[in-house]
């Protein structure tokens, strides 16, 4: 059992291609080659800057945050990882990645999903360096934010809706002020 163990580990290579979709990648960026981290390669500086590593197989020290980081995150992308499996199958890792978020890009990779036939995510957000935003904007991302896009939000929403609440207010203060103009007592006539 150990042999198989170490033969699997020795043939878990890192990710052949990865697709970047999101605002602004005009229908998705594509980047193949050597995914291996300290390759140097673009696809080993993504995933090894990303977190792909840590998020789909644990490290020690633990990189991975113990919860979403707070803020603005700014226009997701969804980056897909295609990982070659040891009996010549291929798996699919997809991460998220804000490269635009207040306090530097951050990544959230989902649990559980499956690779290497029998292996899963361990899954988590990472907080990455500014290196993951400088690659990506290498790879096609625009230097800042689109301006249109999904946003993460602020924690509360509240950030999303304060035009709707202020405009809601003004109206309804406006009808306030229109009662009390029409109620106001006429002089009585002598």
């Amino acid at each position: 059992l150990a042999a198989l163990g170490v033969a699997a580990t020795a043939q878990a290579k890192g990710p052949t291609a990865a697709t970047i979709d999101g605002p602004g990648t005009g229908g998705g960026i594509s980047i193949g080659g050597d995914g291996e981290p300290g390759s140097g390669a673009p696809l080993g500086n993504l995933s090894d800057q990303a977190g792909l590593f840590p998020a789909a197989f644990g490290q020690t020290p633990d990189p991975m945050l113990a919860d979403r980081p707070k803020g603005d995150l700014g226009p997701r992308y969804t980056i897909s990882y295609r990982l070659p499996g040891p009996s010549g199958e291929d798996a699919t890792i997809r991460q998220d990645a804000y490269p635009y978020a207040k306090g530097g890009p951050v990544t959230y990779t989902a649990p559980g999903q499956r690779f290497f036939g029998t292996e899963s995510t361990r899954g988590g957000w990472y907080r990455a360096s500014s290196k993951l935003k400088t690659t990506l904007v290498r790879a096609g991302l625009p230097a800042s934010p689109p301006s249109s896009g999904e946003s993460s939000g602020d924690e509360s929403g509240f950030v999303d809706f304060w035009p709707a609440i202020v405009v809601a207010f003004l109206l309804g203060l406006t009808a306030l002020i229109g009662v009390f103009a029409r109620r106001r007592p006429r002089p009585l006539a002598s």
